[in-house]
């Protein structure tokens, strides 16, 4: 049985690669990739998440008792604070969870349009889940601290910010979990039939 594969997802995998790959290693390259590291230019946009802003205060908060995930990967005060090290254990978690995502990405894309190994699909859907759980437990961490990281924000900071960029890394992944379950079951399916045409033969 042939590989089904979806444009829009492989796309999807190929273009999330190098956008993964960057914040991986923005968060292995610290303290050098944060402002004031002789690397950071490589790592310019991610001053939004640590420089103040006009009331002082950057987009995710640095002064709360509890930081959140967030705030200890991307903010150098917290770095400063909680680690001696780039990529110390408490934080590399995630980076480490971006590197297992990419290296499934790519073993997809590899399976599936190369090899045209029919469980690729089963890759595929297995990193988009990683993606989608991996996501929804940053947004639940800040639920669960009452928006500490980031509840300091206005609706249209947080919007277009936080939520939009963030977002799309639950939205999308949801939908490629969804098409590719429904792919897997089908094959599931096709393959049982098979194998009871088989047997009464």
């Amino acid at each position: 049985m042939a590989v089904k594969t979806h444009s829009w997802i492989s796309l999807w995998f190929l273009l999330t690669v190098p956008v993964i790959a960057w914040d991986v290693g923005y968060c292995f390259m610290r303290p050098r990739s944060m402002r004031g590291g002789d690397w950071h230019w490589l790592w310019k946009p991610y001053s939004l998440y640590q420089d103040p802003g006009p009331e002082r205060r950057t987009l995710i908060d640095v002064r709360v008792a509890r930081p959140s995930i967030w705030q200890r990967l991307y903010q150098r005060s917290m770095y400063d604070i909680f680690h001696s090290f780039a990529s110390s254990p408490s934080d590399s978690q995630p980076a480490l969870l971006n590197v297992i995502e990419t290296l499934l990405n790519i073993t997809y894309l590899y399976f599936a349009h190369v090899a045209a190994w029919p469980p690729a699909t089963l890759i595929g859907f297995a990193s988009a889940n990683l993606t989608l759980a991996k996501t929804v437990l940053y947004w639940l961490q800040e639920y669960y601290c009452g928006f500490c990281g980031i509840g300091h924000n206005s609706a249209s900071t947080l919007f277009i910010y936080w939520i939009i960029p963030n977002g799309l890394w639950i939205v999308v992944p949801a939908i490629i979990v969804a098409r590719l379950g429904k792919d897997l079951a089908q094959s599931l399916n096709f393959a049982a039939k098979a194998s009871v045409t088989k047997k009464q033969k």
